[in-house]
């Protein structure tokens, strides 16, 4: 009899964006210490700038903790008939992936609201400010002046410890070798984490398998497969 087919859901996961569940490394040292550094930063806005999936976000969640700021995705920023009224009373914002920004002149307001009342600005970007192509010079020139830090990529420690974290925050134990090959043949990037994280979870309740070596290489295999696929497309 053929095997009962499986309805795997891909249902949202719990990032734990703590302090005590954020991962200190060489590559995000300065960006932690930087957002440590509140209330004594050199200048109102902080711009965190680093790859998908490196920890921008759950250093921006850290902070808005610290500060109790408004924390807000950048389309939220520009979609909203209002936003400067989410800031209310606050003095602090956080704005995600605010190098894609709609509306430069929301984004300055934005900024001289909270340095008017001498609080804070956390942007986090995956591009370098220098690759935001901004039109108006105010906003340039307050951007150009803001405290900048880069998050680098991980080293394989690092990949290691976002690998067991990742299965954790999916409740997924899976043991050291099969960990070790992730990260020996695994793209160098916090998003191939995530997205290997992901495809590994769902193969193996779909299966009804534990996540082993074998089925580690087999989806590791695969995605070699269709990155030279994609690759010969273009």
């Amino acid at each position: 009899m053929a095997r009962e087919a499986q309805l795997v859901l891909d249902l949202p996961v719990d990032p734990g964006c703590t302090l005590d569940a954020f991962l200190p490394a060489a590559s995000n040292r300065a960006a932690l210490d930087a957002v440590l550094a509140w209330p004594n930063w050199p200048s109102p806005a902080l711009i965190l700038d680093g790859p998908a999936g490196c920890g921008k976000t759950h250093l921006a969640r850290i902070w808005a903790a610290r500060t109790d700021a408004v924390l807000l995705a950048a389309a939220q920023v520009w979609d909203l008939a209002d936003p400067l009224a989410r800031l209310a009373g606050t003095r602090c914002c956080a704005i995600d992936d605010a190098d894609l920004v709609g509306d430069e002149a929301m984004l300055l307001h934005i900024y001289n609201l909270v340095a008017e009342r001498r609080g804070g600005l956390l942007l986090t970007a995956r591009r370098p400010l220098a690759a935001w192509n901004l039109s108006l010079p105010d906003l340039r020139s307050r951007l150009r002046a803001a405290w900048t830090v880069a998050i680098g990529p991980p080293d394989d420690r690092l990949l290691a410890s976002v690998l067991i974290k990742q299965f954790s925050d999916r409740q997924v134990r899976v043991e050291p070798d099969v960990v070790e090959l992730l990260v020996a043949r695994m793209e160098r990037s916090f998003a191939a984490a995530a997205a290997l994280v992901r495809r590994l979870d769902q193969l193996s309740l779909s299966l009804r398998r534990p996540i082993t070596t074998a089925l580690a290489r087999a989806v590791l295999r695969d995605l070699e497969l269709q990155t030279t696929a994609e690759e010969v497309a273009h």
